[in-house]
């Protein structure tokens, strides 16, 4: 099956954030209480993507293994279906995701781009690697991203399965027509987390 063909079934959309949503470098500034405040940059590209997917009826969320307060902030604003921090075995809350859904694994689509991703993304109906990905993960992909984690990979991706299932032009011009309650619905915040 190409990868167009396993796009058009996917109803469930979930990536990895660190070298996906990210560009994978994790700040770390010095706290007055001795603790380090973690701070990310993410792609408003992506961000924008996220209003698109749900707009073409995606179910959008995340799977890390790191715990961060950042990605909890960024979540919400991208008013994400499913978060899932602190994962050392995705595939765990993959299943979670689905039993929840009643989707199968055939229409779950996952973007990843280090080796913890590899049990989703073999597993997965399509499988996503990032331009930035390890070689192991391009390898088990069924596309990739042509742009790197943290500068619109994940629109991407995204923009790949709603070309596919033949609907992307249509959800812009859903998202572009401000009298359409739709596309507010869908449209993720407004900063001032």
């Amino acid at each position: 099956m190409t990868a167009e063909e396993r796009a058009k079934k996917i109803k469930v959309l979930i990536f990895d954030v660190d070298g996906v949503l990210t560009d994978g470098q994790i700040f770390v500034i010095p706290g007055p209480d001795g603790k380090g405040i973690e701070s990310k940059g993410f792609a408003a590209h992506d961000g924008l993507g996220i209003s698109l997917g749900r707009l073409g009826g995606l179910r959008i969320g995340i799977i890390t293994k790191r715990n961060s307060q950042t990605v909890a902030i960024r979540a919400r604003d991208l008013k994400l279906e499913f978060v899932y921090q602190g994962q050392a075995h995705k595939m765990e809350a993959a299943k979670d995701i689905l039993a929840k859904t009643g989707y199968s694994l055939d229409e779950m689509a996952y973007v990843g781009d280090d080796i913890i991703d590899l049990p989703v993304m073999r597993a997965c109906g399509l499988s996503i690697a990032t331009a930035n990905a390890r070689q192991q993960v391009k390898d088990a992909a069924h596309y990739i991203t042509p742009n790197a984690g943290g500068q619109g990979a994940g629109r991407d991706a995204i923009d790949f399965i709603l070309s596919a299932q033949g609907s992307l032009e249509r959800v812009i011009e859903a998202y572009l027509d401000y009298e359409n309650p739709a596309a507010g619905v869908a449209d993720v915040g407004v900063g001032n987390m």
